[in-house]
């Protein structure tokens, strides 16, 4: 029985538009042959900083998008700083790739989850992932603590649909008025049941 060969793809950046990914590739498509696999695609920004999110980079967004329809089986890039400075955008594009069975290469720090020890990379997202939303949490938590130290009249957190969206609870009220159960209109906008009935109180 013949093995299909694994499709790779390669991801490459640079920060600055006087630097070259022709290094990156090249050493990657060597790598790519000696495991035996297959480059498909090659993804390459050029000029933007690892700092920005996907929005900001054109090739990363492709590559993101690929991994969502699973066009490929592994994804190769040259140094775990090329993908992000960002460990929450890092960890959520890991997390992809490991809900999609997708493996990934790292050249210059030595992973590959293709073999059994690398695979505790996928293991230890979890942590990651969950240490980072805490520090959100936190500096989230503490920045309202300061602010309502600093004003405590004011209001903070996320603002009512009736405050945000008037136009949402006039159409909560159009819908009530032509016959429409609470379930089938909070369906329709878009909202929970619970929000549903609270509109309709408010507005009452």
């Amino acid at each position: 029985m013949v093995c299909k060969a694994r499709r790779a793809v390669i991801y490459a950046r640079v920060s600055t538009d006087g630097q070259t990914t022709d290094n990156q590739v090249q050493e990657l498509r060597a790598t790519a042959e000696r495991n035996g696999w297959v480059v498909v695609e090659e993804f390459v920004d050029r000029g933007i900083s690892g700092a920005k999110g996907r929005e900001h980079r054109p090739a990363f967004d492709r590559l993101w998008k690929g991994a969502a329809r699973k066009d490929f089986d592994v994804v190769m890039v040259w140094a775990v700083d090329r993908l992000g400075r960002s460990l929450q955008h890092l960890v959520e594009f890991l997390s992809e790739l490991h809900s999609k069975r997708i493996d990934l290469l790292i050249h210059q720090q030595g992973i590959d989850t293709t073999t059994p020890g690398g695979k505790a990379l996928f293991g230890m997202l979890g942590v990651f992932a969950e240490f980072e939303r805490s520090m959100i949490q936190e500096r989230v938590k503490a920045g309202i603590r300061r602010a309502r130290a600093n004003d405590p009249s004011k209001l903070w957190g996320r603002k009512p649909y009736e405050v945000s969206d008037p136009h949402l609870v006039a159409k909560v009220l159009a819908l009530r008025k032509q016959g429409l159960g609470m379930r089938p209109i909070a369906r329709q906008v878009g909202i929970s049941l619970k929000t549903c009935w609270r509109l309709l109180q408010v507005a009452a």
